[in-house]
């Protein structure tokens, strides 16, 4: 959707039409008793309007995302891969539900729209994807990371199983912010899928101003995102499940209105799916995703590893669905062409 009927979004905003519909959902959630409480749980929903599909996703988490919040600046990191293409990124419309929902709960004073674009400046972006003119609505601020403090992490590469630094956000990694996770479900050429941990780890290694790919690359400039890859298919899940315990997201908005298959980040195919996946559980997020995407989970390595040692719930059958269920939503996402070479992460030996 190019655009939003404002009447009848704000309508269900100020009405709380949308928190009505999840009632019965959370009274039955809140009635369990303590020993019998799910571990995570996950909010689905389904419609024609992107903005409203975030809304009502996180609708359901008001007053947990309110206390968490706090008073820490929240920090909206989209993804934004490449600054021209449209299908590979966050839909401003998936960010101004948000900010919709963040005015609703009392919590619009301290926000920034924050990223680190893979290629090109990062304002290029947000005023290609039409970012800019959130501001002339709402009191949110605009953070080009790479112009930002950074901090040093470590992280291996598979070539010669030494550690090697990068500089991450400050911005990110700072215990002031609280982190929201704006990605949008699709597949990939390293990591079979981008969700919402992928993107903030990715978002968050910094690269020196003039920075491209190609012709447009200045001398001399580098980035550092390559490094966190790893040089190979097992270094970048090595790497991604290593740097997920500072990095990973307070609250993931997922959304799938419609998602790119195939040759992802960059150069895949859109599926029309109409979702919107919440959850404060990342990896929940994540797993329920992937399960919506109709992809196996036991083939995501970095995933998989998380799920091992406890960085979330993985296991659907302890994850509490809000809303839609994931069977009526499914659609079977075609994967990279080079899927059989990114399997070797599951093989013992090289």
């Amino acid at each position: 959707m190019n655009t939003i009927d404002r009447r009848s979004f704000l309508k269900t905003s100020l009405m709380g039409a949308v928190a009505a519909s999840f009632t019965g959902h959370l009274n039955t959630f809140s009635s369990f008793k303590k020993e019998e409480q799910l571990s995570a749980s996950v909010a689905i929903t389904s419609g024609d309007n992107r903005a409203d599909l975030a809304f009502r996703a996180l609708q359901p988490y008001s007053t947990q995302i309110k206390q968490a919040i706090g008073t820490r600046r929240v920090v909206l990191k989209p993804n934004n891969v490449s600054t021209d293409v449209p299908l590979c990124s966050t839909h401003v419309d998936t960010l101004e539900g948000i900010l919709e929902f963040l005015k609703s709960i009392g919590k619009l004073d301290n926000v920034i729209i924050a990223e680190s674009a893979a290629n090109g400046s990062t304002f290029n972006g947000f005023s290609n994807y039409g970012y800019l003119r959130l501001a002339d609505k709402y009191p949110v601020k605009f953070v080009d990371l790479d112009k930002e403090g950074y901090e040093i992490l470590y992280v291996f590469d598979e070539k010669d199983f030494r550690p090697h630094p990068v500089r991450f956000s400050s911005v990110i990694l700072s215990p002031d912010s609280y982190i929201v996770s704006v990605a949008r479900m699709k597949t990939h050429d390293w990591a079979i899928v981008t969700l919402s941990l992928k993107n903030i780890i990715f978002g968050a290694p910094l690269k020196d101003a003039g920075f491209a790919f190609g012709a447009n690359r200045k001398e001399g400039t580098k980035s550092d995102k390559a490094i966190v890859h790893g040089s190979g298919f097992r270094g970048i899940n090595y790497n991604l499940y290593d740097l997920a315990p500072r990095l990973h997201p307070h609250l993931a908005v997922i959304d799938g209105f419609e998602g790119m298959e195939g040759n992802g980040p960059l150069k895949g195919t859109p599926v029309d799916h109409r979702v919107c996946v919440v959850s404060s559980d990342w990896l929940a997020a994540d797993r329920v995703a992937v399960e919506l995407m109709g992809i196996d989970f036991s083939i995501i390595g970095y995933l998989n590893y998380c799920a091992q040692t406890s960085s979330g719930t993985a296991d659907l059958s302890k994850i509490e669905i809000i809303g839609e269920s994931i069977s009526n939503h499914i659609k079977h996402y075609r994967l990279h062409d080079n899927i059989e070479k990114q399997l070797i992460w599951k093989k013992s030996s090289v």
